[in-house]
């Protein structure tokens, strides 16, 4: 999944995309209602793409425990977070069996659950698809070397 962009800022419940650049900070907009504002370098802000889920060999980032999640559920809502955490540790036991129990708080799941549901809501968790341009960009610096040694 593609978390481009998608922020959370620390103290400000929901999340947040990036709109824009100030000099000492960002212009932020909420995903549930669309409001601006500045967040400023006080705030602490975490890019979604940035997290991920610890695990005892690895972890998994966060866009690749959603695209699961989104495979398990078939695009439709997952548990609300206000489910007990036995039943969000079960569920994320099923995408992801090694995750690390003891360092993935219920905090933590009520947060990854809740983001699901709030960016399936709002129609953004677009599967990243194999064609992404990077083939082609491939393709093109092929073909400029290929003119210059000749």
């Amino acid at each position: 999944m593609d978390l481009k962009g998608i922020i959370s800022i620390s103290g400000k419940s929901g999340l947040f995309k990036m709109v824009g650049q100030m000099k000492n900070g960002l212009i932020v907009e909420s995903i549930t209602d669309g409001k601006r504002f500045p967040a400023y370098a006080s705030h602490k802000v975490s890019a979604l793409e940035d997290i991920s889920i610890y695990g005892y060999s690895e972890d998994l980032p966060l866009g690749e425990i959603y695209g699961k999640l989104f495979e398990l559920e078939n695009g439709q809502k997952s548990l609300d977070n206000k489910a007990s955490t036995n039943e969000m540790r079960d569920k994320l036991r099923t995408i992801f069996p090694e995750f690390d129990e003891e360092r993935v708080y219920a905090s933590d799941l009520k947060k990854l659950f809740s983001w699901y549901n709030v960016l399936l809501e709002n129609d953004l968790l677009k599967p990243v698809t194999e064609d992404d341009g990077t083939e082609e960009a491939e393709v093109i610096e092929e073909s400029t070397s290929k003119e210059e040694e000749e």
